[in-house]
C-alpha cells in the first residue's frame, strides 16, 4: 500500500494460505503436464493387485480377510516412487535453495506437497477401487460408507510421513532405498489401523471396533502432520 507521507509502496508478505495455494497450483500444473506420479502409481498398484489375485482364489470367502491388506499395501508401495519424484523436481530447479532465502520458510511448500500427493494417491485409489472390488468379488458386509473415512485417513498418514521423509533423504545417493527403510516402520501403526478397519468393514465383524481404529488414524494424522510441519524448516536448512 502507499503511505501518504513518503509515497513509497510497502510490499505485503503473502499469507500462509496463499503461499500454500501457489505451491499447490504449481505442483498440480506440473503433474497435469507430465502425469509421471499418477501413471507410475497406477501401473504399480494394478500390478500388485493382479499378482495377489493370482496367488490365491479371489472368489473364496477368505479373500475378505486379506483384501484390505492387499489394497493398503498396494497403495503403500505405489506411493513411494511418486514421493521421491515430487522432491526431485524441486532439486533440479533449485526451488529448495530459493526457499532458504525467503522469510516464509518451507512449511507452506511442505503442506502443499502433502496436499498434492494426497490428491494424486486418491485419484489412483478411485480408479483402482472398482477394479479391485470386481477382481476380488467383494461385497462389504459392514458399513460400506466408512471406507470413505478410513481410506482417506490412512492415505493422509502415508503421504504426510512420506513427504517429510522423502525431503529428509532427497540428497542421499540411495534415496529410493532409504525412504522405504525410514517410512515403513513409522507408518506401521497407521497401516495396521487402516488394514484392520478395512477388514472389519468388508467382513462385517461386529467384535472388532472399527470406530476405535478410525480414532487412532485421526490422532496419528494430527500428531505426525503437526510434528512434520514444525520440523520441516530444520530439514530445509540442513539440506
Amino acid at each position: 500500500m502507499t503511505t501518504p507521507t513518503t509515497g513509497q509502496t510497502e510490499l505485503q508478505e503473502p499469507s500462509w494460505s496463499k503461499l500454500v495455494f501457489a505451491h499447490l497450483q504449481k505442483d498440480l500444473r506440473i503433474e497435469w503436464r507430465s502425469r509421471e506420479a499418477i501413471n507410475s502409481m497406477l501401473f504399480f498398484a494394478l500390478l500388485v493387485v493382479v499378482l495377489f489375485s493370482m496367488a490365491f482364489d479371489p472368489t473364496a470367502d477368505a479373500s475378505r480377510e486379506i483384501a484390505g491388506g492387499v489394497l493398503c499395501v498396494a497403495t503403500l508401495f505405489a506411493s513411494v516412487s511418486a514421493l521421491n519424484q515430487a522432491w526431485a523436481r524441486e532439486i533440479r530447479h533449485q526451488v529448495l535453495d530459493a526457499l532458504r532465502m525467503t522469510p516464509s520458510g518451507g512449511s507452506p511448500m511442505f503442506f502443499a506437497k502433502v496436499l498434492s500427493n494426497f490428491l494424486f494417491v486418491s485419484i489412483v485409489q478411485v480408479i483402482l477401487g472398482p477394479i479391485f472390488f470386481i477382481m476380488y468379488n467383494l461385497h462389504p458386509l459392514g458399513e460400506a460408507w466408512l471406507l470413505a473415512v478410513v481410506i482417506p485417513l490412512g492415505t493422509w498418514a502415508l503421504v504426510a510421513n512420506g513427504t517429510f521423509f522423502a525431503a529428509l533423504s532427497i540428497r542421499s545417493r540411495n534415496r529410493e532405498l532409504l525412504l522405504p527403510l525410514i517410512l515403513f516402520p513409522i507408518f506401521l501403526p497407521a497401516l495396521l489401523a487402516m488394514v484392520m478397519a478395512v477388514k472389519t468393514i468388508l467382513t462385517g465383524d461386529s467384535g472388532d471396533p472399527t470406530h476405535l481404529w478410525i480414532k487412532l488414524l485421526g490422532g496419528y494424522d494430527i500428531i505426525f502432520t503437526t510434528v512434520s510441519l514444525l520440523l520441516f524448516g530444520t530439514v530445509l536448512e540442513a539440506e
